[in-house]
C-alpha cells in the first residue's frame, strides 16, 4: 500500500472534513468529532456551549474546527492512499495547546521546551492495522527535527489487551518508534511518553 503523508493546512481542509465525515467513523466508532476539542481551553468549550445551545453539535464542532484550521490551530497529518484521505493524527507544538484544556492531559508545554505533541490518531476502519499510524508518526517525527524540536510527547493508554478505537495510539507503537515512559499509569489511566531528538 502506498501511503502519502501531508501536514494539515487550509488548502487540504476539505480533504479533512471528507475524511472525518465518510470514512473515520464507518464502523460505529463511539467517537464523534473533528479533533477541535483538544485545541479547546476550558473557558472557550463553555463560550461554544453556551453560544449554541439550540444548534446541532456537530455542526457546531465542524465549524470551531473550520475556524482552527483557517487559524493554523488545529494542526497535524492526513495520510492518503490513491488520492483519498484516509487517516488523521493531531500533532502540534506543546505550546499552541491551552494550559488550563477541555481535557486534563497535559498537552500543553512552554515554548522554550521545543517540544511536539503527539495527541490523537484516527484510521478509517479498512485501512487499520496496516501501518497508516506509524507512517503518520514517523512523518510527525521527521519533521519535528527538521524543524528543530527537542522531542517529541505522546500521550497513550495503558491497557491490558487491544482496544480498537484507541485514539491515543498503542503503546506499542511509541515504544517501537523509540519513546519512553516519562511517568507510570494503571490501567486505562494515561503514560506519558518521550523521544528525544537530534
Amino acid at each position: 500500500m502506498d501511503i502519502t503523508i501531508k501536514a494539515l493546512s487550509p488548502e487540504l481542509a476539505a480533504d479533512y472534513f471528507d475524511f472525518f465525515e465518510n470514512r473515520a467513523f464507518t464502523d460505529d466508532s463511539p467517537y464523534r468529532c473533528y479533533c477541535q476539542v483538544y485545541q479547546m481551553s476550558k473557558q472557550q468549550y463553555q463560550a461554544v456551549l453556551d453560544n449554541s445551545a439550540e444548534r446541532d453539535p456537530g455542526q457546531v464542532s465542524r465549524e470551531v474546527a473550520e475556524q482552527q484550521i483557517a487559524d493554523g490551530v488545529l494542526r497535524g497529518y492526513l495520510a492518503y492512499v490513491d488520492g483519498k484521505s484516509i487517516g488523521w493524527c493531531n500533532a502540534n507544538d506543546r505550546a499552541n495547546f491551552p494550559a488550563d484544556p477541555f481535557y486534563d492531559t497535559p498537552f500543553y508545554a512552554s515554548a522554550e521546551n521545543r517540544e511536539k505533541a503527539v495527541v490523537c490518531f484516527e484510521i478509517a476502519p479498512e485501512y487499520r492495522r496496516q501501518g497508516v499510524a506509524s507512517a503518520l508518526l514517523d512523518q510527525v517525527l521527521r519533521d519535528a527535527e527538521s524543524e528543530g524540536y527537542q522531542a517529541v510527547v505522546s500521550f497513550p493508554i495503558s491497557r491490558s489487551e487491544r482496544f480498537e478505537w484507541d485514539y491515543p495510539g498503542p503503546l506499542q507503537m511509541y515504544e517501537k518508534a523509540g519513546f519512553v515512559k516519562v511517568s507510570e499509569a494503571q490501567p486505562d489511566e494515561v503514560v506519558v511518553m518521550r523521544k528525544e531528538l537530534g
